[in-house]
């Protein structure tokens, strides 16, 4: 089988690879699309796992089964989550899935920038989802990342009706976020980025207003939207120190600031710790996603809160996967980049 072997962020190489065999409560999925995430296009992250076969955001079909699976046969249209927790220990029962040492270690053979993937027993009857028939392959590839949206917003930064809300960044995670957040009944929802495609792109799928940060400051813009008290939820998409320190300007009194995206290993960020505790300022992260996301992810799905036709602005094949990946990394007039493998 093909499968696009990473050697560098910018040395994706297409290589023949031997097709998974599978235990007896395992299933091959033959992958239809998979989805390129923005954090496969850092070079500091992809370093760290190279020569990997890249690719979590996949969907396709079921062409083989072990004896012992349950709830699954050929034929079944579905999408995978690349991490499985224990669902028992501690962390998972008090809802930090993605901190449970059994999904750490839980992984697909190989990534799904591939012709076929195993999909181990605990990721298959933990957190692999079968697609309606409503829904296409490429909605498919979007529910890992409208999961990651699910436990940031609803989970980590507790969204409630009536929030005002700021999203830095209008990446494809960025759109997400904004749809996801009217859909949870914020009373505002302010989109930030540099890229007028993408502050364009906001405005037509349902933000109240954008900002400019090329040309406006970003805290007096904010400020003059809701009469000087800022964001009660500021969800900060780039993993830079100069934008966290944005979304800190930016969250007014009992507000929370969330981190969406890693910076690189090692960086300190330089916090007011006063001004935290004076204005009662919650900053969080969220990593991940966990079963009951994926699920509630699949229903937003299914209701066209978020959909692939909203979404997919570019196209590609297996073989042109580099292109892909130098479309998501220069961040200009694009949203979400799919990968496509069947042919």
């Amino acid at each position: 089988m093909r499968v696009a072997r990473f050697y560098d962020f910018d040395d994706i190489r297409i290589e023949e690879a031997p097709v998974p065999e599978i235990g007896p409560r395992d299933a091959l999925v033959r992958m239809s699309v998979c989805g390129i995430c923005t954090s496969d296009t850092l070079p500091w992250y992809v370093r760290r796992k190279a020569p990997t076969v890249l690719g979590h955001e996949p969907s396709g079909t079921i062409v083989e089964v072990g004896e012992s699976v349950e709830g699954f046969s050929v034929g079944d249209r579905v999408v995978i989550h690349h991490h499985a927790p224990c669902m028992v220990c501690r962390l998972c029962q008090r809802g930090h899935f993605s901190m449970c040492p059994t999904w750490k270690g839980s992984f697909l053979d190989p990534g799904g920038l591939s012709e076929f993937v195993r999909v181990p027993d605990l990721n298959l009857h933990t957190d692999t989802l079968i697609l309606p028939e409503d829904l296409s392959f490429e909605d498919g590839a979007l529910i890992e990342p409208v999961a990651c949206v699910v436990q940031a917003l609803k989970r980590r930064s507790r969204i409630r009706q009536g929030d005002r809300v700021l999203i830095i960044g209008l990446g494809i995670m960025g759109q997400i976020l904004a749809l996801v957040a009217r859909h949870y009944r914020a009373s505002l929802v302010v989109a930030a980025d540099l890229v007028p495609y993408r502050l364009k792109k906001a405005l037509e799928l349902g933000a109240d207003a954008v900002i400019d940060v090329a040309k406006e400051d970003l805290v007096r813009s904010l400020g003059s939207l809701t009469g000087g008290e800022l964001a009660d939820l500021v969800v900060v998409g780039p993993g830079s120190m100069a934008a966290i320190q944005s979304g800190l300007a930016a969250v007014g009194a009992g507000g929370t600031v969330l981190l969406f995206t890693p910076t690189e290993p090692g960086q300190d960020l330089p916090v007011d710790t006063y001004d935290l505790y004076a204005r009662d300022i919650t900053l969080t992260g969220s990593y991940s996603c966990g079963p009951p996301d994926m699920r509630e992810a699949m229903d937003l799905v299914t209701l066209g809160v978020v959909t692939a036709q909203k979404l997919v602005t570019h196209r590609f094949p297996l073989d042109q996967v580099s292109a892909g990946f130098r479309t998501v990394a220069e961040a200009k007039e694009s949203v979400k980049t799919l990968i496509f493998i069947e042919d």
